[in-house]
C-alpha cells in the first residue's frame, strides 16, 4: 500500500503534517477526514521518493485559479472548437470531483484540486471554464451547460439534481456509476460483435480472392477450348470476376455512393424509425438491443429519481439514452400521458415495446411509493439479462456466419465443378 505525506487542518485550526498509508489519494483524504482533519496537501511517495523525500505526485487544495495547461489556450481560436472528453474521461472527472467534495472540500476548492492534477489537454480547459463560471456565481450545471458538449442531457440533468438536492457528492458518485456502467455495456456489445466482424471481413476477402484470381485461372482455359454453354453459377462468377477486373474503380464508386446514400437515408427521421422498428423485430439481435436499451433506461431513470429530479424531467433525459427511434417515440407518448396525470406503467404497457418485468416493477414502485429503489433493483436484473442476451448473441452468430460462408463456398465450388463435369461428359 503506498504512503502519502500530508498537511491538514484540525477542527481547532491547527496544522498537522505526517505520512499515512492508503490505497490512493482519495482514500488518504477520506482517512484524514475520518480523523477530524481536512487535507490541504497530499503527496504520493513512490519508492524513489521515499528514499529521497521527494514527492512523486501532489494533490493540493488551493483557492487561486490554476494556470491553463500548455497548448490549450488557443484551441478554439485555431478552429478546432472546444475540447471534448471521452466517456471514460468524463466518468473519471466526475468521480474525482465527487471524492473531493465527499472529503469535505467546498465546490470551488474541489474543482481547483481536480484541476491541478488534470491530465491531457481537454480536461484542464473544461475545468478552467467550470471554475471561471462558478467563481462568477453560476451553479455547476449552469457552467456545464454553458460549455456544451461533452455535457449531454444526462450529465446536465444529474448536475442539476446535485445542485438542487444539496447531496452533491452522493449524486456525483451516482452519475459516475451510471457513466461507468454505460461504458461497460458498450464494451460488452462491442466485444460481442468483434469476432463476427472479423469473420465477415475474412469471408469478404476470401470471396474476392476466389472470384477474381482463382476461379478465372481454373475455368478460363477450359472455357476457351470448349464449345458449350456454361452453367449459370459459372456464368455469374465469371461475370462478376470480369466486372471487377475491368470496372473495379466503378465498383468502388458504387460502394462509396451506396454508403453515402445509406447515411443520407438514415438521417431522415421517418426512415430511421422504420429501420429501428425492424431491428427490434430481428430474432436475436432485436432482443439484445431491447435489453441494452431497457437496462440503460431503468438505471438512468432510477438514478435521476433517487437524486430528486422530477419524473417528467427524468423521462425527458432518459429518452436520449435509449438509442432507438422506435423506443424514443414510445417514450414521447409515455411522457405525454404522464403529463396528463396518468400512471407511468399504463402507457409503458400500451406501447408494447417494453418488457413485462419493467412494467410490473414500475407499477409496484408507483403503488408503494418506492419507484426509485425498485427501478435501481430492476436495473441490476436487466443488466444480468443483457449479459445473457450477449452470450446468446455470441453463440448464435458464429453458426449463422458459418452457414453464410458455407453457402458462398458451395456456390463457388459449384461454379468450378459443373463445367468440369460438362467437359467430362463431352469427352466420353
Amino acid at each position: 500500500m503506498p504512503n502519502f505525506q500530508y498537511e491538514s487542518l484540525t477542527t481547532g485550526g491547527q496544522v498537522r503534517t505526517g505520512t499515512i498509508a492508503a490505497l490512493d489519494r482519495a482514500d488518504a483524504v477520506r482517512k484524514l477526514l475520518g480523523r477530524g482533519e481536512t487535507a490541504t496537501s497530499v503527496l504520493e511517495l513512490d519508492g524513489q521518493a521515499r528514499r529521497t523525500a521527494k514527492p512523486a505526485r501532489r494533490w493540493t487544495v488551493a483557492s487561486p485559479k490554476a494556470p491553463p495547461a500548455p497548448g490549450t489556450a488557443g484551441l478554439a481560436a485555431l478552429g478546432f472548437g472546444k475540447p471534448r472528453l471521452r466517456r471514460a474521461e468524463m466518468a473519471n472527472l466526475v468521480r474525482e470531483l465527487a471524492t473531493a467534495i465527499e472529503a469535505g472540500l467546498p465546490l470551488m476548492q474541489a474543482l481547483t484540486t481536480v484541476r491541478r492534477q488534470a491530465p491531457g489537454r481537454a480536461m484542464p480547459v473544461i475545468l478552467d471554464h467550470l471554475i471561471e463560471r462558478v467563481e462568477a456565481g453560476d451553479q455547476l450545471h449552469q457552467a456545464a451547460r454553458d460549455y456544451g458538449p461533452p455535457f449531454d442531457d444526462l450529465i446536465l440533468g444529474m448536475l442539476q439534481a446535485a445542485d438542487a438536492s444539496g447531496r452533491m457528492s452522493e449524486v456525483l458518485h451516482q452519475l459516475a456509476d451510471l457513466l461507468e456502467r454505460s461504458l461497460e455495456l458498450r464494451r460488452e456489445v462491442l466485444g460481442a460483435t468483434f469476432y463476427p466482424a472479423i469473420v465477415a471481413t475474412l469471408i469478404a476477402g476470401s470471396v474476392v480472392i476466389l472470384v477474381t484470381v482463382l476461379v478465372p485461372k481454373l475455368i478460363g482455359p477450359l472455357v476457351a477450348e470448349a464449345n458449350f454453354t456454361l452453367p449459370w453459377p459459372t456464368q455469374v462468377v465469371l461475370g462478376f470476376a470480369n466486372f471487377l477486373s475491368s470496372y473495379w474503380h466503378l465498383f468502388l464508386a458504387v460502394i462509396a455512393l451506396a454508403l453515402f446514400g445509406w447515411r443520407a437515408w438514415r438521417k431522415v427521421p421517418a426512415n430511421r424509425l422504420r429501420l429501428d422498428r425492424f431491428k427490434l423485430r430481428l430474432p436475436v439481435l432485436g432482443q439484445l438491443l431491447r435489453d441494452v436499451a431497457v437496462a440503460r433506461f431503468t438505471r438512468t431513470l432510477g438514478t435521476l429519481s433517487s437524486a430528486g429530479l422530477p419524473i417528467l424531467e427524468g423521462l425527458r433525459i432518459t429518452k436520449h439514452t435509449l438509442a432507438n427511434a422506435a423506443l424514443e417515440e414510445a417514450m414521447d407518448q409515455v411522457q405525454d400521458q404522464v403529463t396528463h396525470g396518468k400512471a407511468l406503467a399504463d402507457p409503458l404497457e400500451r406501447s408494447g415495446l417494453f418488457p413485462p418485468l419493467l412494467i410490473q416493477v414500475v407499477n409496484l414502485g408507483e403503488r408503494s411509493g418506492r419507484l426509485e429503489s425498485m427501478l435501481l433493483h430492476a436495473a441490476t436484473a436487466f443488466d444480468r439479462q443483457v449479459n445473457t442476451s450477449i452470450k446468446l448473441f455470441t453463440k448464435a452468430l458464429p453458426p449463422v456466419m458459418l452457414i453464410i460462408m458455407a453457402s458462398i463456398g458451395g456456390f463457388i465450388l459449384a461454379a468450378i465443378l459443373l463445367p468440369l463435369l460438362e467437359l467430362q461428359s463431352l469427352v466420353q
